[in-house]
């Protein structure tokens, strides 16, 4: 059987330099203490001061950061340990060690790991996580171990009915072709080797297993978990150049050059029965 975790770990461990390069994610702000998140969390969030907030899959730790100088007390927890070795290091040049844990785990071994059941006010999960999950009831099983009666999960991801298309085959005027039907269920076994940050970055782990998770299944495993979804919001924009086609807005986020086709994005707030 095909270990997917270690071909996904393996492609992890392999974009945390090419993120922290010249061409990956602008750090000035994060150093200076005055970097946003994206447009779509920072309309949506909140003030997260004096919460104890717990970031699932934080990669290097970025978003967590920013949290913690926005005076949250933060746990993160990613699986690829040169991504938690970059968010400690981050952290102590940052001088938010005091505020901010990381701990290296696999999603599903989080209880285990990080040993703080009904714990947090806050988990905090965001932008191309879900896919990398094959299973969606463990994952609301694992946000709800972690949530205090009362606290909430925040989670922003991409649009599971865009995640039918692909840009491989392109429509004649750019938009791009089905890909794999919406309630695909096996893993999607990908070979790709360009990375989303850094456009000229070739990555040697290019094969991943990734999943798609209709927004439904999503929802009911959350209410299956003992939560309540308060709101969800579909939008007509996301965080990355999903599509070759898609296009810059004012604030930051990638849309549809003429019309909102589809959706791109949706975020949710779900709380924990009290």
């Amino acid at each position: 059987m095909t270990d997917w975790r270690a071909l996904n770990r393996a492609n992890w461990d392999e974009r945390v330099p090419v993120h922290l390069g010249p061409r990956g994610y602008d750090m000035a702000g994060l150093e200076a203490g005055t970097a946003r998140l994206n447009a779509i969390e920072e309309a949506e969030l909140g003030s997260v001061a004096g919460l104890r907030l717990l970031h699932l899959q934080c990669h290097f730790g970025r978003d967590t950061l920013i949290l913690a100088q926005r005076g949250a007390s933060v746990v993160g927890l990613d699986f690829s340990a040169p991504a938690i070795e970059a968010a400690c290091a981050l952290a102590e040049r940052l001088r938010l060690g005091d505020a901010a844990r990381f701990v290296q785990a696999d999603l599903y071994d989080a209880p285990a790991a990080i040993g703080e059941a009904a714990g947090f006010d806050l988990v905090y999960v965001t932008w191309g996580t879900l896919c990398w999950l094959p299973d969606i009831q463990g994952w609301a099983r694992v946000v709800s171990h972690f949530l205090k009666p009362g606290g909430y999960l925040y989670l922003a991801e991409g649009h599971p009915a865009a995640q039918v298309l692909d840009d491989a085959t392109p429509l004649p005027d750019g938009r791009p072709r089905f890909f794999a039907p919406y309630f695909h269920e096996a893993a999607l076994v990908l070979n790709e080797s360009r990375d989303y940050v850094d456009s000229e970055a070739r990555l040697e782990n290019a094969t991943t297993h990734q999943w798609i998770h209709p927004l439904g299944h999503v929802v009911t495993a959350l209410i299956d978990a003992g939560m309540r979804l308060d709101w969800l919001h579909e939008h007509p924009a996301v965080t990355w150049r999903m599509f070759a086609c898609l296009e810059a807005d004012a604030a930051g986020l990638f849309r549809w050059p003429d019309k909102p086709w589809l959706p791109l994005a949706y975020s949710l707030r779900a709380s924990k029965a009290g």
